[in-house]
């Protein structure tokens, strides 16, 4: 097996682990806040790979307009997330999550005037369905959750939207930087009126979640230095063993088999989707990691 490929595995396992302290936080402390001390903490590993570039030189961008567009994406999106970690069954989140690369599709034909075989059109399709299997709407009640974090898939999609036109022109510190900036701000801000002092097993569990969504990330860079960037991007449906094992381990969460069939369809369509893609795939950043997007 690849390295890159075994990296990448160990890298989406760092972020599963990292999503499940955000669950084992629970709704008690708002979502806000969670954004608030798990970014400040993910900071430490931006200053480690910001690879020379300057800080200074964050605001001299070719694409303004786009880049806070993103950064605004970005982090409404992370609340969505949270808010679903928070609330929803783990694998729920994930399995819904996964919506993202079919709205990523439908924004790029729309905007970026992508061509779209029909094969992929069909497996897509299939993604879809097996979303539909998860949530069951009418025959099982959709909590808010699941209604939050399509929200989040959608927010995600435009934020890759973005990064896929601004990236080739913009400093990584600014596209990184930024966003860190800005959440800092907007969720320091939001969480006034709901906030309660963490415990120090909550701040080590903020630090945490901040530094191991860091590991992935530079893990994540590593893989795809040394492997082709198709055979990395499957692995990241891994995710979806890890939350149904950290569900039904840490949280007492257990799919029934309509559940399971319906993520065994999203996986299976989406491998065969990343596999099929005949052009070089775009590596991007994950949603639910510093939810820098997609």
């Amino acid at each position: 097996m690849p390295v890159g490929v075994i990296l990448a595995f160990a890298a989406y396992a760092v972020f599963s682990i990292s999503d499940a302290l955000i669950k084992a936080t629970g709704p008690a402390m708002s979502v806000f806040e969670i954004a608030f001390f798990t970014t400040s903490f993910s900071i430490i590993p931006l200053m480690l790979t910001k690879r020379g570039e300057r800080f200074r030189d964050m605001y001299r961008l070719h694409h303004p307009w786009l880049v806070h567009l993103r950064c605004t994406t970005a982090i409404l999106g992370t609340a969505c997330v949270m808010y679903a970690f928070t609330h929803i069954a783990f694998a729920d989140v994930y399995a819904v999550g996964f919506t993202t690369p079919i709205i990523v599709t439908i924004l790029s034909v729309l905007f970026l005037k992508e061509t779209v075989t029909p094969q992929r059109w069909l497996l897509l399709v299939l993604c879809f369905l097996g979303v539909v299997l998860v949530i069951r709407p009418g025959m099982r009640e959709i909590e808010p959750g699941h209604i939050v974090i399509m929200i989040g898939a959608t927010l995600g999609a435009i934020t890759t939207i973005v990064l896929r036109h601004v990236a080739p022109r913009e400093r990584r510190v600014s596209l990184v930087g930024l966003q860190v900036l800005y959440s800092g701000i907007v969720n320091g801000l939001l969480m006034i009126p709901y906030f309660v002092v963490p415990t120090p097993m909550q701040l080590a569990t903020f630090a945490a979640i901040g530094l191991l969504g860091g590991l992935g990330g530079l893990m994540l860079i590593a893989a795809t230095k040394r492997t082709p960037a198709n055979l990395v991007a499957p692995v990241q449906y891994s995710q979806l063993i890890w939350a149904i094992l950290f569900g039904a381990v840490l949280f007492g969460e257990y799919p029934d088999w309509i559940s399971i069939v319906g993520m065994l369809i999203v996986v299976t369509a989406g491998l065969l989707n990343v596999l099929s893609e005949r052009r070089p795939i775009r590596w991007k950043p994950r949603l639910f990691f510093f939810r820098a997007g997609q």
